[in-house]
């Protein structure tokens, strides 16, 4: 008989960038009593083959499966073929395009082939939804349908929106949360994990296996990840993502481009580390005995070592350092001195009185004579033209501790040292340049 760690040291791991779950009492319950009985979990998150290609955005799911796994249950990595012939309608305006059997199987291998980088492919149980759902007659069918109401799925926000729009609904599209529903009763789940988004599809499972008898599954909801921009969810089409196929250098890179606020995000929902030590790592860079580039250094490095080997991402980052070398600028390099004015430079106080500065990076552009204008420094941010002592900058702001006392900022091929004056430097552990 297995042993499990305490229900305390379990939740420590499984709620770490956990957005809510419902309800939590009855996830410990569950823990207690497979704790006490030696009967793992299982535990079960669905995935529709709808695109070839997964970013790290779709690995804040994947990533919770594996905590799961690391704490001994089992976990289920549950392929939608069939209901991704449907096509989840969250977050769609307008119906999802129809996917043929054959796309579908095509990007249902490449899906496993790389969520194996994160999970135990031993340890796994893989299923098909179609093993239960292609089986389904008319009269199975209808009564499925007969547990919910039109109303019901009007309140979805995603058919609520449209309805009031006067945009169409596909009745097609209202099987899907049945669906996904009833996978969670075929499978028997304890738990069912999903994006913030899918709330009204995970609660429609809770339902079903209410009205077939079954002890209700909890649902563990995991936040929607942002891009590179720190703004926008990461997405292929917005050009704000990182591939978890792309090669080691490429994602290596991008890490490194992020914002220092959402570094500690990406630390949180994208690794291993359990929360108390991501806040200590935190404390000691507000501390200043960490420097915020060696943490984004050790973020890069370990999320590049997950999806490739640790030899590739010790290459990625010297081969990150070369190019940091050689694109920094010459001691004769123009030096502009900029001003740590309100407008230019938030401040920001944590509870223990230190004071961060926060720079608004298209706002330094215009006062170094890099861009005409804030907007015209922000289009440059989204152009990906901007770089800070040799780091890609997708964010909006970095911290003046991350700029260092002299940052060389490049804007495509124009390049200027920045010597900082003010009152304030001092308050940000910052010299005049």
């Amino acid at each position: 008989m297995p042993s499990f760690q305490s229900v305390e040291d379990q939740l420590d791991l499984i709620t770490k960038g956990a957005a809510e779950i419902l309800p939590l009492e009855a996830l410990k319950e569950r823990l207690s009593a497979s704790v006490k009985s030696g009967k793992p979990l299982r535990i079960k998150a669905g995935f529709d083959p709808t695109a070839p290609d997964l970013h790290l955005g779709h690995t804040v799911l994947i990533r919770k499966l594996r905590h799961f796994q690391q704490l001994g249950h089992t976990v289920i990595f549950l392929i939608g073929d069939s209901t991704a012939l449907i096509g989840d309608p969250t977050g769609r305006n307008v119906t999802r395009k129809p996917l043929t059997p054959e796309q579908i199987a095509a990007n249902a291998e490449t899906y496993k082939a790389q969520v194996f980088k994160i999970l135990d492919p031993v340890a796994t149980e893989v299923r098909y939804n179609s093993e239960w759902l292609d089986k389904l007659g008319y009269y199975d069918m209808v009564k499925l349908m007969a547990q919910f109401t039109v109303s019901q799925m009007l309140e979805r926000e995603e058919f609520h929106k449209r309805f009031q729009a006067e945009l169409p609904i596909g009745l097609h599209e209202t099987i899907y949360p049945v669906a996904q529903g009833y996978d969670s009763v075929m499978l028997e789940c304890d738990v069912e994990l999903g994006g913030t988004d899918q709330r009204f599809n995970l609660l429609c499972g809770r339902d079903l296996q209410k009205h077939y008898g079954q002890p209700q599954q909890s649902i563990l909801m995991v936040p929607i990840l942002e891009g590179l921009d720190g703004v926008q969810k990461m997405s292929k089409s917005l050009g704000n993502a990182i591939g978890i196929h792309e090669i080691p250098s490429e994602m290596y890179g991008k890490l490194m481009s992020i914002s220092d606020d959402l570094m500690w995000r990406y630390w949180t929902l994208l690794t291993d580390l359990r929360q108390s030590e991501i806040d200590t790592m935190r404390e000691s860079v507000t501390a200043g005995s960490l420097h915020p580039m060696q943490a984004k250094k050790d973020l890069a490095r370990t999320i590049t070592t997950d999806f490739h080997s640790p030899e590739a991402a010790e290459a990625a980052a010297e081969g990150w350092a070369k190019q940091f070398q050689r694109r920094e600028a010459s001691e004769d390099a123009i030096v502009v001195q900029v001003e740590a004015s309100p407008d230019l430079v938030k401040t920001e106080t944590d509870t223990s009185g230190i004071t961060t500065g926060v720079v608004r990076i298209a706002k330094l552009l215009q006062a170094a004579g890099l861009a005409a204008s804030a907007s015209e420094g922000t289009r440059k941010l989204a152009e990906n033209a901007v770089s800070i002592n040799g780091a890609k900058i997708a964010g909006q702001t970095v911290t003046m501790a991350h700029l260092g006392s002299s940052p060389v900022v490049r804007v495509g091929k124009k390049e200027v040292r920045i010597a900082w004056t003010g009152d304030d430097l001092g308050r940000f552990g910052v010299l005049e340049g």
